[in-house]
């Protein structure tokens, strides 16, 4: 039985911030695209570093269609500074069984990216897109199994009340914000696709959970659009 719950209290979060909250919001939001860009059609993120992260069949040009989605990075502004939702998904589905994952899934035709991001929180956490304040689009990401993934980045209060869906997500827990953004906990690990094919990753280990994968690609990409040299 799924129950609703406040989140939030126990999250482990820095003592300290070494940042201005507001002053922080503001280089997020300044950083990101607006909701009139277009998802589908933005320039995916790539690390030099990484290049063999995606799969080359994916690259940008070489693939006739990709499935179009998006996620919800949202931020739940905290006393002791901003923490970033995310989930684990259930044990019962078919793919990415149990990963640590943002809240979302594929666009519906003709739907734009924030609301398909927005729908799938409410149906995957119980997350009214009432509560949540939206910032901008970060960064697309190509993932291996051929999906065009445009993140959208919102802010939620701090009295959120959330509830998984226990066909789709079996825990809910937040991760400090600060820590997400410090590439010191960034790992970079090999593996294999289902074909067999060498690729390499990013993985962030948390607390006894591990975020990798598109989770942690998608989230060095956005340290990238927040930290980085600002776009011309």
């Amino acid at each position: 039985m799924s129950v609703a719950r406040k989140i939030g209290p126990e999250v482990a979060e820095p003592e300290t911030q070494s940042f201005n909250e507001a002053a922080l919001k503001a280089q997020i939001m300044a950083r990101l695209d607006p909701l009139t860009a277009d998802g589908a059609t933005m320039a995916p993120w790539s690390d030099e570093g990484l290049a063999a992260a995606l799969d080359p069949a994916l690259a940008p040009g070489t693939v006739p269609a990709l499935t179009s989605a998006a996620v919800l990075v949202c931020l739940v502004e905290r006393p002791r500074g901003l923490s970033v939702i995310l989930t684990r998904r259930a044990d019962t589905l078919r793919r990415h069984t149990g990963q640590v994952a943002f809240p979302g899934g594929r666009c519906d035709p003709g739907e734009t990216p924030w609301a398909a991001a927005l729908r799938e929180a409410d149906e995957e956490i119980g997350l009214p897109p009432a509560k949540v304040t939206l910032a901008g689009l970060a960064t697309p990401y190509l993932t291996v199994t051929g999906y065009h993934v445009t993140p959208v980045v919102g802010f939620a209060p701090a009295d959120v009340v959330l509830k998984a869906n226990p066909d789709e997500v079996a825990d809910i827990f937040e991760t400090p914000f600060a820590f997400l953004m410090d590439l010191a906990n960034y790992e970079t690990r090999e593996g294999r696709t289902p074909g067999g094919d060498a690729r390499r990753y990013y993985a962030i280990p948390w607390e006894g959970r591990l975020i990798w994968g598109a989770t942690a690609g998608m989230l060095r990409a956005l340290h990238a659009r927040i930290y980085g040299a600002p776009k011309p």
